[in-house]
């Protein structure tokens, strides 16, 4: 149903300014300030009233007022635009819906979980509508207030539904904003095997190596699905380690499920004012946590200077630490490494950085997205390769364990050094020793 988008943006000014009143005599009177939820039912509450006054107005000149169906519409549009995320909430409320990227209000392109990709309905009436819908969520998501506007063209933030949001301005002719969806939040590795991201063994085998403690950098390209596997294997820890998350911005979401990890903190990196004081990196935030009794570290996605503080950290003591980094291949990560390492405070050279590799990660999976769509598949994303960590000589030294065999099944492909460590939790390594 189309739903009258003026309306909308009239009925949300209004019930957010009885909202804001409602607040200030709250406060006067010496109330406690109502609850999150409190808030979103007395808004309900305010949304019906305004739409009874708007149909009664419109009976008094003899217009035809709303259907119950037209109604209920404008009502939920009026909730997001207050609550969630504006007109773009029917597609984050979409469970097929991927990937949403947009070029200017009116030039919104859907990427669909088969793999289709196709246009939706504008977000905005304007660009500058879209921009402040941007500047709200970047007020109001994350642990602090980020700006999005001529001084800060860059923003990065996770919305309330888990997805991720990157946007830009003034750097484009028009506000681009792209949406990764968070499809599966609560994920484990027996999912990530029914839906054929792993196949058994690699998920017998990723669970004992989480349980053993090992060292894990996931690899893979954008949107091949490496948050969610890290989920996954993050979910493979027991619930009685105190687990550390750093991120650039809110992603994992580990403390939303206490049942499975009670004892979470999570960090995310804080960008500088605009007096360009008060900014905490997340090579400070991983340096942080090594003071915070952690069990196990976790970096969210390391894109940077990060990446010399978090070895170091893996060869401290912090065994069990899981990560993941941008790579076309298991046996490019190492030098994708070498490159950020390069470029870290520290300047360290290719020689220092691949001995601090090889005694830092244990493991590198690769996860690899193919769109077979046009073919008359679907968008496929599998575990194609697991490299174990030998040593050193140089350069690192590993041995791809896990590898496509020549029928694309991904199989057992060289001998475990650890076998024997990982089958004390669980694991046959299938004939290799």
């Amino acid at each position: 149903m189309t739903v009258d988008h003026t309306l909308v943006k009239r009925f949300r000014q209004e019930v957010g300014d009885r909202l804001a009143h409602q607040r200030r005599l709250d406060q006067a009177s010496g109330l406690a300030p109502m609850t999150g939820e409190d808030e979103r039912q007395f808004a309900r509450a305010l949304i019906a009233q305004v739409l009874e006054e708007f149909a009664r107005g419109e009976i008094g000149v003899g217009r035809t007022p709303p259907t119950a169906e037209e109604e209920e519409a404008l009502a939920a549009g009026i909730h997001a635009a207050l609550f969630g995320v504006g007109r773009l909430q029917p597609l984050l409320d979409d469970p097929e819906v991927e990937n949403i990227d947009i070029n200017g209000c009116d030039r919104v392109f859907v990427g669909y979980a088969d793999g289709r990709e196709g246009l939706a309905e504008p977000v905005a009436d304007s660009d500058d509508e879209l921009v402040e819908l941007i500047q709200i969520l970047a007020a109001y998501s994350g642990l602090s207030s980020r700006p999005f506007d001529t001084a800060n063209p860059q923003l990065d933030l996770r919305l309330p539904d888990g997805s991720r949001l990157s946007a830009v301005m003034d750097v484009t002719v028009r506000p681009a904003v792209s949406i990764r969806r968070a499809r599966l939040g609560k994920v484990f590795l027996s999912d990530l095997v029914g839906n054929g991201t792993l196949t058994p063994e690699l998920g017998r085998f990723l669970a004992a190596a989480v349980a053993a403690r090992k060292n894990i950098m996931i690899s893979g390209s954008t949107n091949a699905g490496k948050t969610t596997l890290l989920r996954a294997l993050a979910n493979e820890i027991p619930a009685t380690e105190r687990l550390i998350t750093v991120e650039r911005a809110l992603e994992l979401g580990l403390d939303q499920f206490p049942e499975l990890h009670p004892n979470v903190v999570a960090f995310e990196q804080r960008l500088p004012n605009s007096e360009g004081q008060g900014e905490i990196s997340m090579a400070e935030l991983v340096r942080r946590s090594l003071r915070m009794n952690p069990s196990r570290v976790i970096v969210g996605e390391v894109l940077g200077d990060e990446i010399v503080t978090m070895l170091n950290a893996m060869t401290q003591g912090n065994d069990g630490s899981l990560s993941t980094i941008h790579a076309n291949s298991s046996m490019e990560v190492f030098n994708r490494i070498a490159t950020y390492a390069l470029q870290a405070t520290e300047r360290l050279p290719i020689e220092a950085t691949h001995m601090l590799i090889a005694g830092a990660i244990d493991f590198v999976v690769f996860i690899e997205k193919r769109n077979e769509y046009a073919a008359g598949g679907r968008l496929r994303r599998f575990v194609s390769s697991v490299r174990e960590v030998a040593g050193v000589d140089g350069r690192v030294l590993s041995s791809e364990v896990f590898a496509q065999a020549p029928d694309g099944r991904v199989v057992p492909h060289a001998p475990l050094s650890c076998a024997e460590e990982l089958a004390r939790h669980g694991y046959d390594p299938g004939g290799w020793s």
